[in-house]
């Protein structure tokens, strides 16, 4: 299966990149190298690209898509939390943008035997990393009855979280839970058929919820973040897409406490603390996408991109 990923929010990305011919940019989720595609048809002679991705389906693709940009182009298998490491061996020390596309792939939903999706039966899985040894099928067989309550109520943000997580210890107390559709089955019997009629597949958000576990998408964007802005230089940008509301928190949260990081009590008259600016948010409120876009990819519906530009 050829690796297809339709880049969402494509010519926002590039617009607020505010790329210079001559300059350093990194995208720490490569994918099928559809935002990086055209950040390079855009730099000179002198310009470098760096993509960062923990996918081998993605290098793969990514490489052949990037290779007529030559030298300029640098690729490496990784995940984008050791983003600081990866420049530092490249002898980079700071950079003019990056980019995030953050979630799931195209590629990797439709690439059944990946086990991302609910709608064949394969084997749970959900690695973005196949390199990582614990799948979704440890998490759902192993994971204490709070443990799956709790990251199906915090990540998946179902309201049906304690009941889902009782059913699946109940299930697995009689056979292990191997395969999508065996995992669905006991979602759809631990919420109401009232429920079910209305809202969307039942088995999105528990999905949802075990992916972010296993694949610590959360923690990485938490912990990077503050790191990625202190290798833009002045002027540099990071662009990055969430696509549901537990990033976008953490997003906008840290953006704004780089802009204003001062801790002084608000009722100080001058600043005491001497917390300095990192740089200035650039999308007070996040870009979404176009109708248009929202109506030819289903997926971008949920999408956000907010802006942070160093100075």
């Amino acid at each position: 299966m050829e690796f297809k990923h339709v880049s969402i929010l494509l010519d926002e990305v590039i617009r607020e990149l505010d790329i210079k011919e001559d300059g350093t940019y990194v995208d720490g989720t490569l994918g099928g190298a559809g935002h990086a595609s055209h950040v390079c048809a855009q730099l000179g002679d002198n310009g470098r690209f760096i993509g960062i991705d923990q996918d081998e389906d993605a290098i793969a693709a990514s490489t052949k898509r990037l290779e007529q940009y030559g030298d300029k182009v640098t690729i490496v298998r990784d995940n984008y939390s050791n983003i600081q490491k990866v420049l530092r061996e490249l002898g980079i020390d700071k950079v003019d943008g990056i980019v995030l596309d953050l979630g799931v792939s195209s590629y990797q939903l439709d690439k059944a035997d990946r086990g991302f999706t609910y709608r064949e039966d394969v084997t749970l899985d959900m690695r973005m990393d196949r390199r990582q040894e614990k799948t979704a099928k440890d998490i759902v067989n192993n994971y204490s009855e709070y443990d799956l309550y709790r990251i199906i109520r915090d990540y998946g943000e179902d309201k049906f979280a304690k009941n889902i997580a009782k059913h699946i210890v109940a299930n697995r107390q009689i056979q292990p839970i191997e395969t999508t559709f065996q995992l669905n089955e006991i979602i759809k019997n631990a919420i109401p058929m009232k429920v079910r009629k209305k809202g969307g597949h039942p088995s999105k958000k528990t999905y949802q919820a075990i992916r972010i576990e296993l694949n610590k998408e959360l923690e990485v964007l938490e912990n990077t973040l503050n790191d990625m802005i202190e290798l833009l230089k002045p002027g540099g940008r990071i662009c990055i897409i969430t696509f549901h509301s537990l990033e976008d928190r953490i997003v906008k949260s840290i953006f704004r406490n780089n802009e204003n990081p001062c801790t002084c009590p608000p009722s100080f008259p001058v600043c005491m603390c001497g917390a300095v600016p990192k740089g200035k948010v650039v999308t007070r409120k996040p870009i979404l996408p176009s109708e248009e876009e929202m109506e030819m990819n289903s997926r971008s519906k949920s999408a956000k991109l907010r802006v942070f530009t160093r100075v």
